[in-house]
């Protein structure tokens, strides 16, 4: 009798044991569960969140479809030009180039994409790069970026320091045209600053390694020089 006994408490312990166990396993497993549920909606929300962010600009009036730049005429060739405001090879280049860069405009020849990007920052103590490009964009929304890039090469600084101020920023607006209160106001707010960043990865995503780069029809060219640039032009419009 005591041996029967015997033998169904270690059958109930076995049972206990073996219920214990399935338990365990269900509670691993719905936490396996969980934590996969978590790692995929993480991934989800990160993947919106890039996708959002890469997308978060404002591009200035005039620019072309994907932001990347401001459009100048509407010629059958087209001319991508990137600059940095704090770039001495591109203050010669538009000092040299920019006249007939802007004939050929006039002649209805060309159709031009200036992309001001931001590669200099690590020569100014205040992102000077990025500072003057968020600028072009404001003075693009006010219909006036040739205009205001211009002045800006005229007035660039050099390297390595503070570069121009925002209020000397705001004077050059006003002398280009534009007002200088709603100018100071798109300054203040970073307006087109995500902008500049969007113009700028862009560019380095396209393999643009240095500035001045110019590019006619896709096919970047060696010589910038007046002679250079109608050469290419000519070619491409074959």
């Amino acid at each position: 009798m005591s041996s029967r006994k015997g033998q169904k408490g270690s059958a109930r312990v076995v049972r206990e044991q073996l219920a214990r166990e399935r338990r365990r396993k269900r509670t691993l497993w719905v936490s396996v569960a969980a934590v996969a549920v978590l790692v995929v909606a993480g991934l989800i929300g990160w993947s919106v969140y890039s996708s959002q962010r890469s997308d978060d600009f404002t591009a200035p009036t005039g620019s072309t479809e994907d932001g990347t730049g401001v459009v100048a005429g509407s010629g059958p060739v087209t001319i991508d030009i990137y600059e940095d405001f704090l770039c001495p090879a591109c203050k010669q280049f538009e000092q040299a180039s920019g006249p007939t860069i802007d004939q050929l405009i006039s002649e209805g020849k060309v159709r031009v994409v200036y992309h001001p990007v931001a590669y200099l920052n690590r020569f100014s103590s205040t992102q000077y790069s990025t500072r003057s490009s968020a600028a072009s964009g404001c003075a693009a929304e006010g219909g006036r970026y040739r205009e205001y890039a211009k002045a800006l090469f005229d007035r660039q600084p050099p390297e390595g320091g503070a570069g121009l101020s925002d209020g000397e920023l705001a004077d050059i607006a006003a002398g280009a045209g534009l007002d200088r209160d709603g100018f100071a106001s798109c300054l203040r707010e970073g307006t087109f600053k995500p902008w500049t960043e969007h113009v700028t990865q862009e560019a380095s995503k396209a393999n643009i390694t240095s500035t001045p780069t110019i590019l006619v029809d896709g096919e970047q060219i060696a010589d910038r020089s007046p002679e250079g640039i109608k050469s290419a032009v000519e070619a491409a419009g074959r």
